[in-house]
């Protein structure tokens, strides 16, 4: 098995090689000592690989919640002569950023129980997504209104990264595992009910841009700071194009070429629309990496194509973590079976992986650098939910960090300065 980073068959990538150098160059000159009275806290030693910087081998130092610095190794010793040499964890990631899940070891975030989805989030945690949005999926409105102000004190209490809406103003042609008896036009009055639930946390809401009333609802949404998504979409070419920035407001892609008409050279559609946005810088798309919504073929040519707009999701839900058997999302029964989702009509419902597996998928199956793959997973969906101080590792921000080791097997979670194991 090749090294994290480098591509399976051996072949070099010399565009991610001069990325990295610079990189390299730019932290042994920009790394210094924390510019605090007193350098105090937690100090963890391994390689660093964070989408501002790699350090070979440095130390990243805690004080409460934050990161106060990030040194070499060398450069620690020289400040702490007394101090003994520190343990090696490993490869030090930024803590993982999953924006579109549904639940895990039998919680769901669909729901007006908040010890359910907190423990659906402590279970993405223990598994390095540090932090997560809580989806919700359609429903009848009053019970999606209800759901997002539970979610809502949640992401007060930072449980959650915030909400993100999977509906209700989706195609019934490609609903996928959405119940289509609540599915509807979009209306502005649905939107400011779940705008005030959600009391300034919902993040990011998916709709089809096809639908009548969607250039107003989303333009709402827009305004109120809220990321639009396009997905579960039987939009033609031209019609999605002009509802992605530059042209219109949304500016990502809910799971890419899952819930959507099918990419094809004569009529190429959202999936087309959609990677040709996300290689001008206008869109992010999200990328399923759990090996059974999308080939691997597809998933490096998504990376080939824009490699920092791409958001590695799990799209997982309450049967993540969990055996085999019947589950459920939103209102509809799910039958798992070998870890995969289906709702009777047999479309996939769901994930049931880790974040941190996805990572796994692109660097080994998709060919992916460490680079992108780790940006993916980290630094992209934390700017695309308009999410600050997490997705990187750097002074100032959240001390939200894993260790992996070669093979990007977890070691530890290090959230909000706290080791959870």
């Amino acid at each position: 098995m090749n090294a994290p980073g480098e591509h399976p068959n051996g072949t070099s990538r010399s565009r991610s090689s001069r990325s990295r150098a610079r990189r390299k160059a730019q932290a042994a000159n920009e790394i210094s000592p924390p510019s605090f009275a007193v350098d105090a806290g937690v100090h963890i030693r391994g390689r660093i690989f964070a989408p501002s910087h790699v350090v070979e081998d440095g130390v990243i130092s805690v004080l409460g919640e934050r990161i106060i610095a990030v040194r070499t190794t060398e450069q620690w010793t020289v400040t702490h002569p007394e101090s003994g040499e520190l343990p090696f964890e490993g490869m030090l990631l930024p803590g993982l950023v999953d924006i579109h899940v549904h639940g895990g070891a039998g919680h769901r975030f669909d729901t007006v129980d908040q010890e359910e989805a907190a423990g659906a989030a402590a279970y993405h945690r223990s598994r390095g997504s540090t932090t997560v949005l809580a989806g919700i999926v359609t429903a009848a409105p009053d019970d999606m209104v209800a759901q997002a102000a539970a979610l809502r004190e949640l992401a007060q209490d930072g449980v959650i990264g915030g909400i993100y809406a999977e509906g209700p103003f989706l195609s019934e042609t490609r609903c996928g595992a959405q119940d289509a008896r609540y599915l509807s036009d979009p209306d502005p009055v649905l939107a400011r009910r779940l705008l005030e639930a959600a009391g300034g946390h919902l993040r990011i809401m998916t709709m089809a841009p096809e639908r009548d009333g969607y250039a107003t609802v989303a333009s709402l949404l827009a305004d109120h700071g809220v990321t639009v998504s396009l997905g579960h979409t039987d939009a033609e070419f031209g019609v999605f194009r002009d509802a992605v920035q530059p042209n219109g407001v949304a500016r990502s892609v809910t799971h890419l070429a899952n819930g959507m008409r099918p990419l094809h050279h004569r009529s190429g559609g959202p999936v087309a629309a959609a990677v040709a946005a996300a290689a001008r810088g206008h869109a992010t798309v999200e990328l399923i990496g759990d090996g059974v919504h999308v080939d691997a073929g597809f998933g490096a040519l998504v990376f080939a194509a824009a490699p920092q707009r791409i958001a590695l999701i799990t799209d997982a839900m309450s049967a993540a973590g969990m055996p085999d058997g019947a589950y459920r999302l939103g209102p509809q029964e799910v039958q798992v079976s070998e870890g995969v989702a289906r709702i009777a009509s047999g479309s996939i419902a769901g994930g049931t992986a880790h974040l941190l597996r996805c990572v796994a998928w692109a660097v080994w199956e998709c060919g992916a650098s460490l680079d992108d793959s780790v940006r993916a997973a980290t630094m992209t969906p934390a700017t695309t939910a308009g999410l600050t101080d997490i997705g990187d590792i750097k002074p100032g921000g959240y001390a939200d960090i894993i260790a992996v080791d070669e093979q990007l097997a977890l070691r530890r979670v290090l959230h909000r300065g706290r080791w959870l194991s």
